[in-house]
C-alpha cells in the first residue's frame, strides 16, 4: 500500500477503457483528461506509457475505466 502520493515514485503506464458505441473512434481523447491529470499531479513522474481501448459495456454502466500501473518508494 502506498499510503501516500508522496510514495508514489513514477507512474508507469495507463490503461482506460471507454464505454463506447459502435462507430466511436475517440477514446485516446476521452483518456487525454486522465493521462493529462497524472501530469499535473505527478509532474515528470507521471510520464507514462498508455493503452486505450473502446468495450461495448463497462461494470456498473460506468463511462470510463483507469487502470495505473505505479512504481511505489
Amino acid at each position: 500500500m502506498a499510503g501516500s502520493l508522496d510514495n508514489v515514485e513514477r507512474i508507469v503506464k495507463v490503461t482506460g477503457f471507454v464505454n463506447s458505441a459502435p462507430g466511436f473512434v475517440n477514446q485516446p481523447k476521452v483518456i487525454n483528461g486522465a493521462s493529462e491529470l497524472i501530469g499535473e499531479i505527478f509532474g515528470e513522474a507521471g510520464r507514462h506509457a498508455r493503452a486505450t481501448v473502446g468495450v461495448a459495456e463497462l461494470p456498473l454502466g460506468a463511462a470510463v475505466e483507469v487502470e495505473l500501473v505505479v512504481k511505489i518508494k
